[in-house]
């Protein structure tokens, strides 16, 4: 603090006490100016309160790079004066290397531009021929793949064919499945129709009779053959699914977790199964050293052995008396009907559940009997009873009817029908639609006699679009792949028709009018005819009221 005294009046004074604060910042300068004589400093007036300090906003309103000018220095090449030196008197100067410029025809605007737009006029002549060329280059490669590809396509049809025709013909010369033996009566059937109207047609009277009576032989002898090769097919097929049904109990328990992985676990009973399994294709084997056979025959005796009863006493009296016989050195070949028998009686044991347990989740013959009760219909035809899967029924079938085997054996005495196409059609429809996933029903419900009647009464046995008459390459799918498939939702293509087909986003644009209309009117005659089977009744209804909701 200091103390000053200033002038009140005009003749008294009064002392004041200054207080002087030291400022905590750097006062800016503000100007001022200098003595030169005396060297002291006059500073221009500044205030001592401290500034208002404005807010933060927490955005920086100031910065150098925004004060701050960033100058940057270029040189530039400047105009180089010359001067030129010409001849006077006094001096020479050589025109040996002097160029003589004439000027030339001045263009107007007009004309320039026009010359530039026949010059681009030109690029883009020579541009377009480039671009056509180039066009017609790709046409050309597009061309030769379609070509290529096509010719390809039809060798892998020619070659598809052939191998049909070899497979169709080595069926007839060894049919092993019944649906050979279906193919087999139906060429039987086609060639006695023949045989019997070039008869009609060329003879008359007696010798009408004769040659009746002679085709008659004729077709008995074929039917004789057949059922020869029928007899061996079934003892081949019965070995075959013996083996598979041995192999099917021997298999361990599977199941997928939930990474997708599968796990396999053997249980005492699998075990059991295998080695049984072991067992009889050991024994079924021809042709073995007789020391082999008889290891086989010991291995099998101690296995019954666990076991007393009747079965197995004589199951080892058969192996006693077989392995005396080998030491008697007795052929094969009489050996044979023994050998059979004790096969024969091993399955028997095999199919026990009290010797094999795992054998009984796979029997179609239950242990409990009261099971048998259930799902049990009665033949009228073979008068035997048999479960319900042993009956083919039709979606318009009222009744049970005949079972399989009945309707088989009147098939091959009356028509000869061969099946065999058309239930390679239901076979891929029902694989094509369970790709779908969307829970199709109607498919399923859908027997191959209703299909046959879809096929030949309603389309004609032909594609829809090319009229192919080859059921081998007809397919049936959706007609709108939106909505489930159905016979009043269906379409009757060959195989790359349908590809096609099914790649189709809009029906009404890719096909005419007159192809829908006939399309709808083929829906309606199927509508009109699966509408008097209650099954498919509520299925119809359902699939009307979603087309009018569409």
């Amino acid at each position: 603090c200091l103390g000053t005294s200033i002038l009140t009046d005009s003749d008294s004074f009064q002392d004041v006490v200054v207080k002087i604060e030291r400022p905590t910042y750097h006062k800016p300068f503000l100007g001022g100016f200098k003595n030169r004589i005396t060297g002291v400093e006059f500073h221009n007036a500044g205030s001592q309160t401290i500034p208002k300090t404005r807010p933060d906003k927490g955005i920086q309103l100031f910065c150098r790079e925004t004060q701050t000018v960033f100058e940057k220095n270029k040189p530039q090449q400047t105009k180089n004066t010359t001067s030129t030196q010409m001849t006077k008197i006094g001096l020479y100067v050589s025109n040996m290397t002097d160029k003589l410029v004439s000027p030339g025809k001045y263009l107007t605007a007009e004309e320039y531009h026009k010359r530039r737009l026949e010059a681009v006029i030109v690029l883009q002549t020579y541009f377009r021929r480039w671009h056509a060329i180039n066009i017609v280059q790709n046409l050309r490669e597009e061309k030769r793949l379609r070509l290529a590809w096509e010719a390809q396509e039809e060798l892998r049809r020619k070659k598809e064919k052939e191998e049909k025709l070899r497979r169709e013909h080595e069926r007839r010369l060894n049919p092993k499945t019944k649906e050979d033996f279906e193919l087999l009566y139906h060429a039987l059937e086609l060639w006695k129709q023949e045989e019997t109207e070039r008869i009609n047609r060329t003879l008359t009277g007696a010798e009408r009779k004769a040659a009746f009576c002679g085709l008659l032989e004729q077709e008995a002898q074929l039917i004789a053959s057949i059922g020869r090769h029928k007899l061996n097919a079934d003892e081949e097929n019965q070995q075959k699914a013996t083996l598979r049904f041995l192999a099917k109990c021997a298999q361990p328990k599977r199941w997928k977790a939930y990474d997708g992985k599968i796990t396999e676990m053997d249980t005492q009973y699998t075990l059991r199964a295998r080695e049984l399994f072991e067992i009889y294709r050991s024994i079924s084997m021809n042709d073995i050293p007789k020391d082999e056979r008889i290891d086989v025959l010991l291995t099998l005796r101690r296995t019954v052995k666990e076991h007393e009863c009747k079965l197995t006493w004589e199951i080892v009296e058969l192996i006693d008396r077989e392995v005396d016989l080998m030491s008697r050195e007795v052929k094969e070949c009489n050996l044979e009907g023994l050998r059979k028998r004790i096969c024969t009686l091993f399955l028997q044991y095999i199919k026990t559940p009290k010797f094999n347990p795992e054998v009984a989740r796979i029997l179609k013959v239950p242990p409990d009997p009261l099971k048998l009760y259930k799902n049990v219909n009665f033949c009228h035809s073979c008068e035997n009873y048999l479960p319900s899967t042993e009956f083919p029924v039709p979606a318009n079938s009222r009744t049970i009817g005949r079972c399989r085997l009945c309707c088989k054996l009147d098939n091959e005495a009356r028509q000869r029908e061969a099946f065999l196409k058309h239930k390679l059609i239901l076979e891929n429809l029902r694989k094509s639609e369970a790709d779908y996933q969307d829970d199709a029903k109607i498919v399923f419900l859908v027997q191959h006699q209703d299909l046959q009647y879809m096929i030949e009464n309603i389309w004609g046995c032909q594609s829809a679009l090319s009229a192919c008459s080859d059921l081998y390459e007809l397919v049936m799918v959706r007609w709108d792949k939106q909505r489930e498939w159905s016979p009043w939702n269906t379409i009757l293509l060959t195989k790359d028709e349908a590809d096609a087909h099914l790649r189709l986003c809009n029906l009404q644009e890719a096909y005419e009018a007159a192809f829908i209309h006939r399309i709808k009117h083929k829906h309606i005659r199927a509508k009109n005819y699966f509408a008097q089977i209650p099954a498919m009744a509520s299925f119809l209804h359902r699939s009307d009221n979603q087309a009018n909701a569409n």
